[in-house]
């Protein structure tokens, strides 16, 4: 791990802790565990800088509370585990809540927010969550493996956006997989967008009920609909699904679902939802192909029509992103392993998102122009 040296920096200090991280043997090995050399690290210039480096995090949800941006990412450590498809090497243990008055900033870590120990139900694995507010209460949705080796998704509250936040003692009925992204509409109403395919256990699920044979492979070469992700209705306490779990159904300009082959286009994990000029924009990541994807749509429930992909892939294996609106502009917050050079330690950014004048967004290269 990365020695922790300050909780609340500068966001323009970080060529100096940088530097400074390298001197006293801070993260330095590349994906294959091999030593990072300096061309290596000259080799790409990166459109934007970490926002911490104390500790390694990834998966920011990012929110305006109180006019104040608040980022509830994954914290990634060094786990020990083997690298495989499951994932079982993201084996996060407790989250941090970042902070910071505007884009560019000063970051603040709140340190532990919640730890999984703190949770009745939890076996392994807090993987990456979100936030929402209602009615006075800080709402914290974190998927995590229970007893049984199966991802379920939690809710934690607060009277502080920044926590400690305390867990419920079970997990919210009817929810499953990753990925909790929730939405509160200018209704008033809230969704949760969840769920992720291999490691995410989405295929294992068949009508409401848990196939521990499902396989991946199933997802691979399909020319039947992609499985896709979930969206559900949150009741006005914000703990439990207000309705039946609907599937987000995305379709091509031709309004035929996308096919599991279509690995370029279709969902993998990682979903988002924001309002702009009145259309819902439900985005999310492809995978094992590394886009950041967007589908636009009339209702938050769907469906959405495939508009195009919206970043390009980041250094390393996963994509995961929010979006937000402050000040009269937009960001995205998204991570990538420019720190540690290992998937599983990554390291949250932020940049400016554009829509253009025909409701598209524009397209977004992580790595500046040579």
């Amino acid at each position: 791990m990365i020695p922790k040296l300050i909780r609340s920096y500068h966001y323009a200090n970080f060529l100096a802790i940088a530097s400074l991280l390298a001197s006293c043997g801070g993260p330095s090995t590349s994906s294959n565990g091999m030593a990072k050399t300096a061309a290596d690290s000259t080799k790409k210039e990166y459109l934007s800088q970490p926002l911490i480096t104390s500790i390694y995090t990834a998966d920011p949800s990012a929110h305006v509370f109180n006019g104040k941006i608040y980022i509830y990412p994954s914290h990634d450590i060094e786990a020990g585990k083997p690298e495989n498809d499951n994932g079982d090497h993201f084996d996060m243990r407790d989250y941090h809540i970042l902070s910071m008055d505007s884009v560019g900033g000063k970051v603040t870590d709140h340190g532990v927010a919640l730890d999984i120990k703190n949770i009745p139900w939890a076996g392994r694995q807090l993987w990456a969550p979100d936030a929402a507010y209602k009615n006075g209460t800080y709402y914290l949705y974190f998927p995590v493996k229970d007893k049984s080796d199966v991802f379920r998704i939690g809710v934690a509250t607060s009277k502080d956006p920044a926590g400690p936040f305390k867990a419920e003692p079970q997990p919210i009925p009817g929810s499953f997989s990753i990925d909790p992204a929730v939405f509160t509409d200018t209704d008033g109403n809230s969704y949760m967008y969840f769920g992720g395919i291999w490691g995410g256990q989405l295929q294992r699920w068949k009508d409401g009920k848990y196939d521990a044979n499902g396989s991946k492979t199933d997802l691979l070469q399909d020319d039947a609909p992609a499985a896709t992700c979930k969206v559900a209705k949150l009741s006005g306490d914000m703990l439990t699904f207000d309705g039946p779990v609907k599937d987000v159904l995305i379709t091509d300009s031709a309004g035929k679902p996308l096919l599991g082959k279509d690995h370029d286009r279709r969902f993998f994990e990682g979903s988002w939802m924001h309002k702009y000029n009145g259309k819902y924009y439900f985005t999310y990541s492809t995978g094992d192909t590394h886009y950041l994807a967007y589908a636009i749509g009339n209702s938050p429930m769907g469906p959405f029509t495939y508009a195009g992909t919206f970043m390009k892939p980041v250094e390393g294996w996963t994509t995961h992103h929010s979006i937000i609106e402050d000040k009269g502009k937009w960001y995205i917050f998204y991570h990538d392993t420019q720190l540690s050079g290992k998937t599983h330690l990554r390291n949250v950014k932020v940049t400016e998102l554009k829509h253009n004048a025909d409701g598209t967004i524009a397209l977004i290269d992580p790595f500046k122009k040579a």
